[in-house]
């Protein structure tokens, strides 16, 4: 089955799907994203990921051309056309074909595309024995600059630091806020583990609000488990027990090495070992 895209209410083969170099989505960064997993044919968290994904279009003033509804039916029917039962979505809307100038009120209709495809973000041998991260020196975009609840397509800083990474050898960095807080990996939400409680920063701290990140926590009040959303600095990632990561493509995935400092054991623990299998239970679910 050729691989099909949803581009602005037609399911179009990949090479065909193509938007002009006069978008702003291009030209500015300007537009929003989601991504989004289906597990056993079924999509996780769907009404979740399209309300985030239209609360950003409103912080932009962005104007989504189909309602809520139509965008999770389109995700849907670009699921079935690529015949893909665990797949990878990434439902982009840009401002649409404007001039080479900032005016959002030049550009035409907004451009809205589904992709769906697999994912992996990291070889199942580092989700099975941990990850090693780095902290990076790019500090991540202050929340009274741009939100970074709104998931937009402009990631330069997530970037800037995801090469500091790569240039130390590891495939992701945490980074820290203005005030020198812990915020969020490149991607992906960060929490730790010390004397059985578990920790994550909150909002605040300029982070974005993860779904997989709200579904652990929903799983750990399950388990009677002791959640803190608070302030971390890097000292309180170097003694913690157990550190991990979530995110919709990492899913949950145990750090164990954190500026070349062991965690805990220097091994998965036992909690993001519990939590991780109790996720993955909810989403096939």
């Amino acid at each position: 089955m050729a691989p099909k895209v949803w581009l602005n209410g037609k399911l179009v083969p990949r090479d065909e799907a193509k938007i002009s170099v006069f978008d702003h989505g291009l030209l500015y960064g300007d537009g929003v994203f989601e991504g989004i997993r289906s597990y056993g044919g079924k999509i996780f968290r769907l009404q979740e990921h399209v309300r985030r994904l239209f609360d950003s279009a409103r912080g932009i003033r962005l104007s989504i051309p189909m309602t809520p509804r139509e965008v999770a039916d389109a995700i849907e029917a670009t699921r079935r056309a690529n015949g893909l039962e665990d797949a990878y979505f990434r439902v982009v809307v840009t401002r649409g074909i404007g001039t080479l100038g900032l005016d959002p009120g030049r550009c035409r209709e907004p451009q809205v595309f589904i992709i769906c495809d697999r994912i992996e973000l990291y070889p199942p041998a580092i989700c099975a024995n941990g990850l090693e991260i780095i902290t990076a020196a790019t500090m991540r975009t202050p929340p009274n600059a741009v939100s970074p609840r709104l998931k937009s397509l402009n990631y330069l800083n997530n970037i800037l630091a995801k090469i500091e990474a790569t240039d130390a050898g590891v495939l992701e960095a945490v980074m820290l806020n203005h005030l020198g807080y812990v915020s969020e990996c490149t991607g992906d939400n960060l929490f730790i583990v010390r004397d059985g409680v578990l920790s994550t920063p909150p909002v605040s701290a300029g982070i974005l609000k993860g779904i997989t990140r709200d579904s652990v926590i929903e799983i750990a009040g399950r388990f009677g488990i002791q959640v803190r959303e608070e302030n971390l600095t890097r000292l309180d990632l170097y003694i913690a027990d157990e550190c991990f990561l979530t995110g919709t493509a990492a899913e949950v995935v145990p750090v164990v090495r954190i500026d070349k400092r062991l965690i805990g054991s220097g091994k998965p623990g036992p909690m993001t070992k519990r939590l991780g299998e109790e996720f993955h239970r909810l989403a096939r679910e």
